[in-house]
């Protein structure tokens, strides 16, 4: 499915910061674990998640520590901080109004997928 990037772009931080709230994670495994969500219809590259983990690290609301892999290699693991925890519950608030009033309108009218 082509989803349109304005809309990628919408959800990429609520979809992040969720992400981070389940537990702490690297890049790759975000990017595994969007793609997991979406049921394969979220291809996200390294080239649009890191950007954004580094401006919600600059923001205050994920915070970044050097780890070693299972195999040795280091790597940044990121965690939601108690910021990111507000301005997950807010954006949350906001989808739903988004997500329920699209409803309304929607209603049974077009079947998913078309």
């Amino acid at each position: 499915m082509d989803i349109d990037k304005d809309l990628v772009a919408a959800m990429a931080t609520p979809l992040v910061l969720a992400i981070l709230a389940e537990h702490e994670n690297y890049g790759y495994a975000i990017l595994k674990r969007v793609r997991e969500l979406s049921g394969g219809d979220l291809e996200w590259t390294d080239g649009m998640l890191y950007p954004l983990l580094h401006r919600l690290e600059r923001l205050g609301l994920v915070r970044a520590t050097w780890g070693l892999s299972a195999e040795g290699r280091r790597r940044r693991n990121y965690r939601i901080t108690d910021a990111g925890l507000a301005q997950l519950a807010d954006q949350r608030r906001q989808w739903a109004t988004a997500n329920r009033t699209l409803g309304q309108v929607w209603g049974n009218a077009i079947p998913v997928g078309v």
